[in-house]
């Protein structure tokens, strides 16, 4: 049993009376930051022009886990904190546009003094210590905001595990309209409060592609133009904007990060809208900077597709085929279905808020802010497959921004687009458009440095030396002993399109392997032939053992092959970590040679980003959700059932909160297993508190004292 605090700024409403800028109305926005010894949480509200009184109504969220209850870190790597310590620090601030953001006013509240309750209140805003930076007036103005937080009790796996089991099957449900993941995206007044949970929920369970692509597919029953594809704030888009969220953060860090550290460390001027330019200014120099940068980013992306990780290629390349199918007369829909999230909703995003990323430790200032912000739009409109056609030049809303995109009239922009494009979401029947020849091995070259080939798009790795691979068993099983004569040195070869290996250098290879026939790539317990550094190619004869010259050549293998593997749709989920002898699986004791594999793959995930999310804390915040909005559910269920009985005219759609029914019979079948699975957990819930307080003791690591002793 452990707890999750998750902090709700529920609302952080309005300013009044915020000081003169220079006898003017400023233009405020606020900072909100969760502040502890172990974290600096900070969100950014939207810019208010020319206010006093400004009106945010934004609403943030953070979430923290206490002290002695949870011990591993979240995927956000939050680890154990002590509320005590932690507190809500709000800033209020002028945009300087171009000069430095002027400090207004801030207010600090201790999180150990709210209370479970929500509450509204007015604060005075108070001036800061920090001198250079405090306004000069007495009278800061004041922030009104509502605030609270919700605490969660965790209780043992097996307690969720009917809920859980309705989540994990939802992709399965038809029509997908009625399933429980559906519903709980459906009945929060904010999709945000369902989807997190959801998303960890489902990637946790690899359980997530297959959810994405059935809401996708019942969104685009309802779009009726190619051009407004994925475009709204839809349950479908709102998972893959968490999912690429939380499994991008590396692909972005690799990407971006250098470049977003140049531009902010050592800025240049890219002003071009006449409007903002100062006298002194030219703007032709500002625009070869911007053209700099704008080029600079966008050939980072165009060429990180190797980069990309395997689950948002799995989603992209669903994506992408149900767009073909769905729009078969428009041969670039299938290319703007991927593009509308990977550059408008991804690297567009990441660029212009690097710190909502954690690619810079702050939000920018003023003048790199609003760099960032021309070359997020650039990198928008490069990344809109055929949208730089002259003919619509003349849709950009400003100005200088067409006069800019003069630039970049040349065929290479679209061709480098359509080339990541179809790199990260290409399907397994797509053959590789250039034939080639296998490379062969030679000596004297770089291990591991992948490059393009004069004649190809084959990636090669050439090792320096001929015992790069000491020894290599390929056919383990059926065999009861094993000796070192099955054992023998080879040398490897990978490309685009095969895997290859040889008795000596510059000879023809002796096997072959197409890479769409790699199912998995894996290490192998060191105890299945007592050998160090080995790894498994698992295809769709018999799997491949292989054995490195240590664990850094073994690491980097297997990333070079479940890289060029990774858009395989035939990949498997799951594998045996060690081999087949003497009758059984050593690592599950299964006795059939062709049992599924016992443990899930790796290959989904960078190796140096695990992400690890606990199904229960997630399950348990769902579970929360849902016993909020019961009213809501059982509203539901009425309609359903008046609907399937009656057939009669339905009721007003607020009786069912907006909710599409498509399936008055499966939808109502699945409103009752939830009431049932949530009152079930009502009553356990119950049970506990109650054992809580009547069997604990007043100060003890289960009923901890509340607040100060008077």
């Amino acid at each position: 049993m452990f707890s999750v605090l998750t902090l709700f700024l529920q609302c952080l409403k309005e300013c009044h009376g915020l000081p003169l800028i220079n006898g003017q109305n400023c233009d405020p926005f606020a900072t909100v930051s969760l502040v502890g010894p172990s974290r600096n949480d900070q969100k950014k509200t939207k810019v208010k022009k020319k206010t006093s009184n400004p009106q945010f109504n934004e609403t943030f969220y953070f979430e923290v886990t206490r002290s002695s209850s949870y011990t591993k870190k979240s995927q956000f790597q939050v680890e154990e904190e002590d509320i005590e310590k932690l507190e809500v620090r709000i800033d209020l601030w002028n945009n300087g546009n171009l000069v430095q953001d002027l400090f207004l006013g801030e207010i600090k509240i201790p999180v150990k003094v709210l209370g479970s309750d929500s509450f509204q209140a007015w604060y005075l805003l108070q001036p800061r210590d920090n001198g250079n930076k405090s306004s000069k007036n007495d009278d800061h103005g004041s922030l009104r905001l509502n605030i609270c937080y919700a605490e969660d009790y965790v209780l043992p796996s097996e307690y969720y595990a009917s809920l859980r089991n309705l989540l994990l099957k939802s992709s399965e449900v038809e029509p997908i309209s009625a399933s429980t993941a559906y519903v709980l995206a459906e009945v929060c007044r904010d999709k945000y409060d369902a989807i997190l949970p959801l998303v960890r929920l489902l990637l946790h369970h690899h359980k997530l592609v297959q959810f994405i692509t059935a809401v996708a597919e019942l969104e685009l029953k309802d779009t009726q133009e190619a051009n407004t594809i994925f475009r709204g704030n839809s349950s479908a888009t709102r998972c893959l904007d968490e999912m690429m969220k939380i499994v991008g953060k590396h692909y972005l860090k690799v990407t971006l990060k250098p470049i977003l550290d140049e531009i902010c460390e050592n800025p240049k001027p890219c002003e071009i809208d006449p409007l903002k330019l100062k006298e002194a200014d030219n703007v032709e120099i500002h625009k070869e900077n911007l053209r700099y940068y704008v080029d600079k980013v966008f050939s980072t992306v165009v060429q990180s597709s190797i980069s990309c990780p395997t689950l948002m290629c799995d989603v992209f390349c669903s994506l992408r085929r149900l767009a073909a199918e769905r729009f078969p007369n428009d041969p670039h829909v299938q290319y703007s279905a991927v593009s509308s999230f990977v550059f408008l909703r991804f690297f567009a995003v990441a660029v212009v808020s690097p710190h909502t990323f954690h690619l810079r430790p702050h939000h920018p200032d003023a003048q790199i802010s609003r760099t960032l912000t021309l070359i997020s739009k650039a990198i928008q409109t490069l990344g809109s497959w055929g949208s730089l056609s002259k003919s619509k030049l003349s849709s950009f809303k400003e100005t200088f921004m067409c006069e800019f995109f003069k630039m970049f009239q040349e065929e290479e922009y679209i061709e480098s687009v359509k080339k990541f494009l179809d790199e990260v979401s290409s399907t397994e029947s797509k053959e590789p458009s250039v034939m080639s020849e296998s490379v062969h091995l030679k000596e004297g070259y770089d291990l591991w440095r992948p490059y393009e080939s004069a004649t190809s798009n084959s990636i090669c790795h050439e090792p320096p030396c001929s015992d790069l691979v000491r020894e290599m068993y390929k056919r383990a099983q059926g065999r009861t002993r094993i000796g070192k004569k099955n054992f023998k040195k080879r040398w490897f070869c990978l490309t685009s399109r095969e895997l290859t290996y040889h008795k000596q250098q510059d000879k023809e290879p002796i096997y072959t392997i197409p890479i769409r026939n790699i199912l998995a790539v894996e290490k192998l317990d060191e105890s299945s032939f007592n050998k160090k550094n080995m790894f498994q190619v698992i295809h769709v004869e018999k799997p491949l053992y292989v054995q490195a010259n240590n664990c850094v050549e073994a690491s980097e293998w297997i990333e070079a092959l479940c890289r060029v593997n990774k858009c395989n749709q035939r990949r498997l989920s799951v594998y045996h970590p060690s081999a087949f002898l003497n009758g059984n699986w050593l690592c599950c004791k299964a006795t059939s040679e062709n049992t599924v594999g016992c443990t899930p793959c790796t290959a989904g995930v960078p190796a140096d980003i695990q992400i690890e999310i606990d199904g229960d804390r997630e399950t348990e915040r769902i579970y929360s959700l849902f016993a909020l909005n019961m009213a809501k559910l059982q509203k539901m269920e009425e309609a359903c059932g008046s609907i399937a009985v009656y057939q009669g005219p339905r009721k007003e759609q607020d009786d069912y909160s907006n909710f599409k029914i498509e399936d008055s019979v499966a939808t109502f079948q699945t409103l009752q297993q939830i009431i049932s699975a949530a009152e079930k957990l009502d009553e356990h819930h119950d049970r506990y508190r109650k054992k809580r307080s009547s069997s604990a003791k007043y100060g003890s690591e289960e009923n901890p004292i509340v607040g100060k002793i008077s």
